[in-house]
């Protein structure tokens, strides 16, 4: 249900002691993406020489691990890219034991959080390599994967993604069943990136809660990529969060106007109109991920850099609990946002089946 109480007031405490003691959940960091560009031999060094002290730095205790397959492995070898990311997430954890634990529900993510480790949730990002064979849905789960999404930009053959908007079309019969086969296992459905027809095709069959797991607010920049306030509120209504990405082309139309206060925008509007209970944070770490696998040789698309000064990793995020302090927000609401949100729906519905 969403929550019928404003957002809080009171002054909370010092900004660093509050992000520390916090639970500080990031929905969608591609971090994969540069860890598999190195040999298997290195995968889980590369990650804790590369990453793990940037999670620490920055706070995060929960982190979602996308599987994003790029253009170049679709569509004959998307599969084969999709189980290669999800070994490299078992690997780097089994690697880095002493310091972060791959979770399949939310006993896990308990039981790591109670040890100081991170806790590691394996995410699909438009599921290439699925396409209409919806039935490896189910292999994929039991290979770890709690969450999932089954569109990115362009068409799929189980939906349309967020740049054919102008189709109107909503999820196709296999999207259909797709989203009834993760609600049965116990699978997160993400809407980020779906089309705003698809949203609303989910949000009238969804019988469990979904989440959007790096979108921002439409009302603030008007963008296919971002939601409307009655998709967040539909999204809020079944029990899910909306997590809020951080790359500045979704958050203002000009360059110069986005701010970390405009991202603090973004994320007071949504918990406003959902309501202090259903946002998070989905930063969408892009930047990073870039210097790992890419020589700097090019200009910025667009006019847009890819990261607000200070967020270009997990090490910038204390600087958003300081934002929204600066939005006089309770101590309580800035820890739900942290992570508190996601951390209760995962505990409620991580790997649950129906």
């Amino acid at each position: 249900m969403v929550s019928s109480q404003p957002i809080g007031t009171e002054r909370p405490s010092v900004p660093d002691d509050l992000h520390r003691s916090a639970v500080v959940a990031d929905t969608h960091n591609d971090l994969l993406i540069a860890v598999t560009a190195r040999p298997p031999s290195r995968w889980a060094e590369f990650f804790r020489e590369r990453w793990l002290p940037q999670l620490r730095d920055g706070g995060v205790d929960v982190q979602v691990l996308p599987v994003f397959i790029g253009d170049r492995f679709r569509p004959d070898g998307a599969l084969r890219e999709t189980l290669r990311m999800i070994e490299c997430a078992h690997t780097l954890a089994e690697g880095n034991a002493d310091a972060v634990r791959l979770c399949l529900d939310g006993a896990d993510i308990d039981a790591a959080l109670a040890e100081n480790k991170i806790a590691l949730v394996l995410a699909l990002e438009s599921a290439p390599g699925v396409d209409a064979n919806v039935e490896l849905f189910s292999t994929l789960h039991r290979l770890g994967v709690r969450i999932a999404s089954i569109a990115h930009w362009s068409r799929t053959p189980l939906a349309d993604g967020s740049g054919e908007d102008a189709t109107g079309s909503r999820l196709t019969e296999a999207g259909v069943e797709a989203l009834a086969e993760m609600e049965r296992l116990g699978m997160l459905f993400d809407v980020s990136h779906l089309s705003a027809s698809g949203v609303e095709h989910v949000l009238e069959l969804a019988t469990r809660p979904v989440m959007a797991t790096h979108s921002s607010a439409r009302a603030l920049r008007d963008h296919h990529r971002n939601l409307t306030d009655e998709q967040i509120r539909g999204i809020a209504a079944t029990g899910g969060t909306v997590c809020v990405n951080f790359l500045p082309e979704f958050l203002a139309a000009e360059p110069a106007g986005a701010t970390l206060d405009r991202l603090a925008d973004h994320i007071v509007h949504i918990a406003e109109i959902a309501g202090a209970d259903h946002v998070g944070l989905g930063p969408d770490f892009i930047q990073e991920v870039n210097d790992d696998i890419t020589p700097p040789c090019c200009e910025e698309p667009y006019g847009f850099d890819w990261a607000l000064p200070g967020l270009e990793g997990p090490r910038g995020l204390p600087l958003v609990t300081e934002a929204l302090q600066r939005r006089a927000l309770s101590e309580d609401t800035i820890r739900k946002i942290l992570g508190g949100n996601v951390l209760d729906l995962f505990r409620k519905e991580l790997g649950r089946p129906a």
